[in-house]
């Protein structure tokens, strides 16, 4: 095994392998894999996902073999009104 190989660790990021030095954080993983989708995960508009779906954070190191996934952020629906009374009701 020679020194470089010793110094990087190959994770899979939406199925593509990437190569990264050890101690790398999953955001500088997907970040070696497509930057756009990296500042994406940055402004909260994808989401990093552990190889089960589950929500990742970006701050934790990778392990060797790990899998992540960069998926859309889903939006929760607020209020569409605006308005919380319940109307529809009689008056009387």
């Amino acid at each position: 095994m020679t020194a470089d190989a010793q110094r990087s660790v190959r994770v899979f990021v939406n199925a593509a392998g990437v190569d990264v030095p050890a101690g790398a954080s999953v955001l500088d993983a997907i970040r070696q894999w497509n930057e756009d989708e990296a500042a994406a995960v940055t402004r909260g508009d994808r989401v990093i996902t552990d190889s089960r779906g589950l929500p990742i954070a970006s701050d934790i190191r990778v392990s060797a073999g790990s899998i992540f996934r960069v998926i859309p952020t889903r939006k929760r629906l607020g209020n569409v009104g605006g308005d919380d009374e319940v109307t529809g009701g009689s008056d009387d």
